[in-house]
């Protein structure tokens, strides 16, 4: 019988990029290795049962959706980490030590133009901890919100310090508005951010190892329509810097799979949230961009594996510190050298040879499967679960038109 290895995939909603991932592992049935030492890659969903601390793992590889809320996910996840060497994307050491506040603080210090940004003492503690109340009553001293506000300077976003897929985010024009949010945030540790007003372009890259998509993005769209059909809209200079940008947040917190958020304003990109755990993947939002995640997982993944790649727990700040302090680089400079740190850490040049090598085919063979029946029918699905009743047959047309285009254009060929 022949040896397997297993890449786990920890998933709570999703239901269209695991069934696209796992009908082309199904499809390729990637096998490595010679004689004795040969084995089979599959992949399986992992059901969080009870666990023994010292027990082994089936898997050699985790794709993580899930940890960033759930906490028996995340807890084994940790463990197998730490007890079995399984290689994760996401590492959630990271994800839930550095949030949206320290992930701006770090990339500030790299020089990244990040907007001004405070942070404010919460505005309520909780009731019944008398603790908490005598430090606040101690330390908590009274400070006039007006004059940070005015500081970092108006508009501006009242957001969450932690993030959460938009969750309690204000834009503030004004002092009464200011307040009025900052007495609604309850418990909530929020930031002021200055506004990046008026921007002419939201960007919003997608990134799986070191492959970047960088898409245009329209959040005040519903969620189906934010992403944008536009491919051209930065210039190449630019677009190589939301790529370097979203590479090089990711290899400094040991990130694969994230994405970044930016604005651009004149000729400056500035990035405003690039620390998300599950990043957006649905069919129903990337349409025409889906494929990217079904390709980058793919490739990502069995070269992890390939590779026998070891999951980095440590930080090294230091090196892109050295870079970010050196006063006789500019900004283009300091990119260039983040870039270079960045491809060393995800070893883009094997990669590449890796894909060359083993992967030569794959958009033939993509093409194949979106084109079929069977990814007709995960759409069908998807769009079932996310849409009213009354909007099925629409939306079906709708997104199948779109993936059409998307594929062939991705991918070559004619979509049947």
């Amino acid at each position: 019988m022949a040896k397997e290895k297993w890449i786990g995939l920890s998933l709570g909603v999703d239901t269209d990029w695991p069934s696209c991932f796992e009908a082309m592992m199904e499809r390729l049935k990637p096998a490595y290795g010679e004689g004795e030492d040969r084995y089979e890659l599959k992949v399986r969903r992992i059901l969080m049962d009870p666990f023994f601390l010292r027990d082994e793992s089936k898997y050699v590889l985790v794709v993580d959706r899930l940890t960033h809320w759930f906490k028996l996910a995340r807890e084994w996840l940790k463990k197998a980490a730490l007890m079995n060497d399984v290689y994760l994307l996401n590492n959630p050491f990271t994800f839930q030590s550095m949030e949206k506040h320290s992930a701006f603080c770090a990339m500030m210090r790299l020089g990244l133009k990040i907007p001004e940004t405070a942070l404010l003492p919460q505005k309520e503690y909780p009731e019944d901890s008398p603790i908490y109340e005598k430090t606040a009553q101690r330390y908590n001293l009274m400070f006039d919100i007006d004059e940070v506000a005015e500081r970092v300077g108006y508009p501006l976003y009242m957001k969450p310090y932690d993030g959460g897929g938009w969750r309690g985010v204000s834009r503030i024009e004004n002092s009464e508005q200011l307040h009025s949010a900052y007495d609604d945030s309850g418990m909530e540790i929020m930031h002021l951010q200055k506004a990046v007003d008026p921007y002419e372009v939201f960007v919003r890259s997608l990134t799986i190892g070191p492959q970047v998509l960088p898409m245009r993005y329209d959040p005040e769209q519903p969620l189906h329509l934010r992403y944008q059909l536009d491919d051209e809209f930065l210039s190449p200079k630019l677009r190589r810097e939301m790529c370097v940008i979203s590479k090089a947040i990711n290899a400094f917190f040991r990130w694969e799979y994230n994405s970044c958020e930016a604005l651009l304003r004149g000729d400056n990109l500035h990035p405003i949230d690039f620390a998300n755990a599950c990043p957006d993947s649905a069919l129903t939002s990337l349409h025409r961009h889906f494929p990217f995640v079904t390709k980058a997982l793919l490739l990502w993944t069995n070269y992890c594996v390939f590779s026998e790649r070891k999951m980095r727990k440590d930080l090294e700040f230091d090196s892109w510190y050295s870079i970010a302090d050196n006063r006789e680089f500019d900004y283009d400079e300091k990119l260039n050298r983040y870039e270079k740190l960045a491809d060393e850490y995800f070893e883009t040049e094997k990669f590449q040879e890796f894909c060359h090598t083993h992967f030569s085919d794959l958009d033939a063979q993509l093409l194949d499967f979106f084109s079929s029946d069977q990814f007709d029918a995960i759409l069908v699905t998807k769009v079932r679960d996310v849409f009213p009743k009354h909007e099925h047959d629409h939306y079906i047309e709708h997104y199948r038109e779109l993936l059409r285009g998307g594929v062939e254009h991705k991918f070559g060929g004619k979509a049947s």
